[in-house]
């Protein structure tokens, strides 16, 4: 297969789950994304239109612990955004895996943030 054809099937994979899952202000969207080199995660209000809590492996703290896209950076990001959420006031989201398949570094990042407080 050619980067091209699994590019649009990863899209459509997106637009299927998307579908199916929205946040609310009270219940937000929980969105990660792996780079190859980084890790995103953010919180959205989709009524809104607007991110609640982002924090990803390129932040200050969490840089000097120089994370890597992998299931080890997956488990100190998942618990540093569930603190990060619950600071912010969240304690309930929606899983919005962007299309990945729920197992390796995406389970362990779910597993993290549910270990750390946050319900899903």
């Amino acid at each position: 297969m050619n980067t091209i054809h699994k590019a649009k099937l990863l899209q459509k994979r997106r637009w299927r789950i998307r579908k199916k899952v929205t946040g609310t202000a009270i219940r937000p969207r929980l969105s990660i994304k792996f780079s190859a080199k980084n890790i995103y995660a953010q919180a959205i209000n989709d009524d809104a239109g607007t991110t609640i809590v982002f924090l990803s492996s390129l932040d200050a703290e969490l840089r000097k612990q120089k994370l890597k896209a992998n299931i080890a950076g997956a488990k100190v990001l998942g618990a540093a955004f569930a603190e990060k959420a619950k600071a912010a006031g969240l304690t309930t989201v929606v899983f919005d895996r962007s299309g990945a398949r729920y197992h390796g570094k995406v389970k362990v990042f779910a597993d993290a943030a549910r270990e750390a407080g946050l319900v899903f």
